[in-house]
């Protein structure tokens, strides 16, 4: 079986993007995933998204992480569908599709950014306490369409991301489906410094879209930061996120920032 496909980043996540309205990947998706997602012996990504039909928006997107799991959301991954939709004429430049998350609205901005309104954060949690190695953490809990802890650090360069990420990732406390883990430092009241460890890739990318709407958010609940929020990602390339504020809670969430084709190709499944 041929399979053509996309290669897209998305400020650094990289994700394998397949037009599977026909129905042929679906079934097999996840063992899918984890052969084509492994890095130096197969393509190589963060995850797998496919294009589904939806019978009400203009497509359905379906993110499986490198490990076969099927995940609700992917922020990165949801600018970059948008753009692949785009790019196929499956849908203009602005569209609505659907997550396992909710429905999203997209527009493509410039030849190399997306943007992406976010399903309304739920969950929050700040300020608890998770006991480890004999220290304890504060740590903010928070679902932007996924599950993410939020820890803020001072030596962000330096900072033990993968050991202490993994610790928390399979901590009790977030048993039985795990959580994200942010690691953010605040330079000033509209910039933030990012490293995601990600459930699913476990190991830390070099960005996290649902990662930098969660941490925008929990800091401005805290008072740190005000929107818009800046946050600059391991990759180096910047998100921005945009939201408002109020006595209800938080609308109007945003995700913005680069989204580009790699490039196009097609994939001989019988060689994997």
């Amino acid at each position: 079986m041929k399979l053509e496909f996309a290669k897209m980043s998305g400020a650094g996540n990289d994700f394998i993007v397949v037009d599977d309205r026909k129905g042929f990947v679906a079934e097999d998706a996840g063992e899918l995933a984890k052969q084509l997602c492994r890095r130096r012996v197969s393509v190589g990504a963060d995850g797998l998204i496919l294009v589904v039909p939806s019978t009400s928006h203009d497509f359905r997107m379906r993110y499986f992480n490198a490990d076969g799991s099927e995940a609700d959301m992917c922020g990165n991954g949801g600018r970059c569908v948008a753009r692949f939709a785009h790019e196929r004429g499956i849908a203009g430049k602005t569209m609505r599709f659907q997550s396992q998350s909710g429905t999203h609205s997209a527009e493509i901005l410039d030849e190399n950014h997306v943007k992406l309104m976010m399903t309304e954060p739920r969950a929050m949690l700040l300020g608890t306490s998770l006991h480890m190695g004999g220290e304890v953490y504060e740590v903010h809990r928070i679902n932007t369409g996924v599950p993410h802890a939020i820890i803020e650090v001072e030596d962000i360069e330096n900072y033990p991301v993968v050991e202490t990420g993994r610790a928390v990732r399979g901590h009790n406390s977030y048993a039985p489906e795990g959580t994200n883990v942010d690691f953010a430092a605040v330079e000033d009241e509209h910039n933030v410094r990012l490293r995601t460890y990600e459930r699913g890739v476990e190991d830390e990318t070099l960005a996290c879209g649902t990662g930098a709407v969660a941490t925008a958010i929990t800091l401005a609940s805290l008072g740190k930061v005000k929107p818009p929020v800046t946050v600059k990602t391991r990759g180096g390339e910047p998100l921005e996120i945009g939201f408002f504020m109020s006595d209800n809670g938080y609308c109007d969430v945003s995700l913005s920032g680069d989204a580009r084709v790699v490039y196009w190709a097609e994939l001989d499944l019988s060689e994997e």
